[in-house]
C-alpha cells in the first residue's frame, strides 16, 4: 500500500495530467494532418478515450486551434462535457 502512496503524489498526477493533455493535443493534429493527406486517420473513439483519460483541455485545444472535429456535435459538445464532468469530480474528490 506504501509503494502506491509512493506513485500517486500531487507531483506524478500534474505530471500525468500535462502529458495526458500535451498527447491529446498531438492526437488531434495528427489526425487532422491525416485528414488533409487522406490517410488512415486515428478513431474518433480514440479521441474521446484520451479525453477520459483526463486529456480533455488538450483534445479542445488541439481540435480549435487545428479546426478539426469543429462540425461534429458530438465532439463539440462531448469533449467540454467529459472535462467539465472529469474536473467536478476532481473537485468533489478532494474536497470530501
Amino acid at each position: 500500500m506504501q509503494e502506491l502512496q509512493n506513485i500517486f503524489t500531487i507531483q506524478n498526477i500534474i505530471i500525468y495530467f500535462i502529458v495526458i493533455n500535451i498527447i491529446g493535443f498531438l492526437i488531434m493534429y495528427i489526425d487532422k494532418q491525416k485528414a488533409k493527406k487522406g490517410k488512415w486517420r486515428i478513431p474518433e473513439k480514440t479521441l474521446f478515450i484520451v479525453t477520459a483519460l483526463g486529456g480533455g483541455i488538450g483534445t479542445i485545444a488541439g481540435m480549435y486551434t487545428f479546426r478539426h472535429k469543429t462540425q461534429k456535435i458530438a465532439f463539440i459538445i462531448g469533449f467540454p462535457l467529459i472535462t467539465i464532468l472529469e474536473i467536478i469530480s476532481v473537485i468533489y474528490f478532494i474536497a470530501f
